[in-house]
């Protein structure tokens, strides 16, 4: 899917769920324990775990944490969670629900340094 056609979906999403879409990115948030989150954002930081354009989490560069491996299962479980709550409440895919989540997260939440996988599926640093 080209990167104007993804986008183009996301808008679409975010216009039909309005604001259930809000509260998705929102829930994000709550599908995760603290020290979970902790681990994740200091791995965000580190730049070794970044956001997927599926909305989950991943390695950037390989990990042998199995605590960070956990956190992220941990929150990619929440997330997925969430993410098939969303799409029964608004007709659309769980996949749809992810990308969009995705990107509200990379246009809002995502800190410069961190990073966020390209259509390409390449690790791009924002």
């Amino acid at each position: 899917m080209t990167r104007f056609k993804h986008l183009a979906l996301a808008a679409a999403i975010l216009g039909a769920a309005g604001v259930a879409t809000i509260g998705l990115t929102a829930g994000v948030a709550m599908a995760q324990t603290a020290q979970a989150k902790a681990l994740v954002d200091a791995a965000k930081a580190e730049g070794v775990v970044g956001e997927r354009i599926d909305g989950l989490l991943g390695f950037v560069t390989p990990s042998s944490d199995p605590a960070l491996e956990a956190a992220v299962n941990e929150i990619n479980s929440g997330r997925l969670q969430l993410y098939r709550q969303a799409a029964a409440r608004n007709g659309v895919t769980v996949e749809a629900a992810g990308a969009s989540a995705f990107t509200e997260v990379v246009s809002s939440r995502l800190r410069p340094g961190e990073f966020y996988q390209s259509t390409a599926g390449a690790w791009v640093r924002k």
